[in-house]
């Protein structure tokens, strides 16, 4: 610093000051060294590269950005810079550019696991599962002991249906990062969904990670642990934890146990279906019939196993996230929905409308069904909102074929004269159901030659509360 006062033109000694500070982690100081340095030797890749890494631990990505991109001009052959750049992309959504900077880091250096790690994201992301996989194991192939690639290939091992492997891998991630919470949440999830529950208890007690605790509180109910499960669940509540798990939970045990429990998120969630007719204040074919073709006609993105579901397929991954073009005017049209929604209820005391996320994110996925298709009884844990948009709804031979219906439990509990109640929602081609994400909701069958295709999608907050 005095040698910079002494004489501020020492290109070298704004570059050291600016290494001292990265490595303190200094990141405001360590931008000012930087700028000045790049000031005086503008043709120094390496120092604009130092610029861009400062920006990107700021959270300043567009500046991080720019910085790269002129590192980049100057060298176009630095697979760290096109990594950055990738890394960058991934967390603007923009998976186009994110796959091309993977991917031509790779063409500079092909030994880099991180990178193939990276791509082998991507890929997920966008549904290319089977090329993701390749990936993943390219990136193990290379660093044996990289917990991250073990616990990314689990998740797309999971969504392919190979969920020997998938729970291997996640074993795997934990032997070699033992603290690796996600690794130890999603094999819980597994093991949940697999009826392990003593075993996936197990994982949810050792961690506090995003639906740990309303998995746990979840295997209480499933066994019947009256008092294990309401002690849990005044502990959540006490600290004001509140989601669509705790809000089905409560509703659910009010029935079976005879209680007037308050529900946190929404003591009366019928109340608060609402059905929208598409067809008469949009361009239906324009932005969702040819959307949709759009999705389901991409052969890059996969099918995925899902075991509520007969006689039908589901994309995988986000579909907002694989086909944006298709997709933008879908999610415009979709989060004008919400809001509507949201104001037409805007006046209810219920916790899920009070406590409205400030922003979220659109999860969305296409489901498929042939003659005799269904859906068993099942919520969205990580959704704030549920909906459905009907791209095709088959003439029906009854009068509740393929119908959509909500209900606060799937079981048969009448304690003290209680009924489960439900509602059975006439849906045709058009149709949009908003509902909260605390109802459980399945489909009756139907029969027909015809496909019946429904766009299905969460409005999930942009918090850690959901896989």
């Amino acid at each position: 610093e005095k040698a910079t006062a002494l004489k501020p033109h020492m290109t070298h000694v704004w570059s050291l000051l600016s290494t001292i500070h990265f490595e303190k982690k200094n990141i405001s100081s360590g931008i000012d060294a930087t700028k000045k340095a790049c000031e005086l030797d503008p043709t120094n890749a390496y120092l604009w590269e130092r610029l861009g890494l400062f920006f990107q631990q700021d959270g300043n990505f567009s500046n991080a950005s720019i910085a790269y991109e002129k590192s980049l001009a100057i060298n176009p052959k630095s697979a760290g810079v096109l990594n950055n750049l990738g890394a960058i992309a991934q967390i603007s959504n923009d998976w186009d550019s994110a796959l091309r900077y993977f991917e031509g880091g790779l063409e500079i250096n092909s030994k880099s696991a991180e990178i193939h790690n990276n791509l082998g994201t991507t890929l997920k992301k966008i549904g290319r599962l089977d090329e993701a996989k390749i990936s993943y194991r390219k990136a193990i192939e290379l660093k044996p002991d990289y917990a991250e690639v073990y616990f990314n290939l689990g998740i797309t091992l999971h969504e392919l249906g190979n969920l020997k492997d998938a729970k291997k891998n996640y074993r795997k991630a934990i032997a070699l990062k033992s603290d690796f919470e996600e690794a130890i949440y999603n094999l819980g999830v597994m093991l949940y969904e697999g009826n392990e529950l003593k075993k996936a208890m197990e994982q949810f007690k050792l961690i506090d990670f995003r639906m740990s605790k309303s998995n746990l509180l979840k295997c209480f109910y499933i066994q019947d642990q009256q008092s294990n499960f309401y002690k849990h669940l005044d502990d959540m509540i006490n600290k004001s934890q509140n989601n669509a798990v705790i809000g089905s939970l409560v509703s659910r045990s009010n029935i079976r146990y005879g209680l007037d429990k308050i529900n946190p998120f929404c003591n009366e969630p019928l109340r608060y279906l609402l059905k929208v007719d598409l067809t008469k204040q949009y361009d239906f074919k324009t932005i969702f019939l040819n959307g949709v073709k759009g999705i389901m006609g991409d052969n890059k993105i996969r099918n995925t196993i899902h075991g509520l579901l007969s006689s039908g397929t589901q994309t995988a991954g986000n579909v907002f996230s694989q086909v944006n073009l298709a997709t933008d005017l879908i999610q415009k049209t979709i989060r004008l929905e919400v809001e509507k929604y949201r104001t037409h209820f805007k006046d209810s005391n219920e916790g899920f409308i009070k406590n409205w996320p400030n922003d979220y994110t659109l999860y969305g996925w296409v489901v498929s069904m042939q003659n005799g298709g269904q859906l068993a009884p099942h919520i969205h844990d990580s959704a704030w909102l549920s909906g459905s948009i009907y791209i095709n709804v088959p003439p029906k031979l009854k009068s509740d074929s393929g119908n959509l219906v909500v209900c606060i439990d799937n079981e048969k509990y009448e304690t003290k004269g209680r009924k489960n109640q439900k509602e059975s929602i006439d849906v045709v081609t058009g149709s949009l159901c908003l509902f909260p994400a605390s109802l459980l909701h399945y489909t009756i069958p139907f029969e027909s030659e015809e496909e019946r295709v429904v766009l299905a999608f969460d409005v999930v907050p942009k918090i850690k509360i959901g896989l």
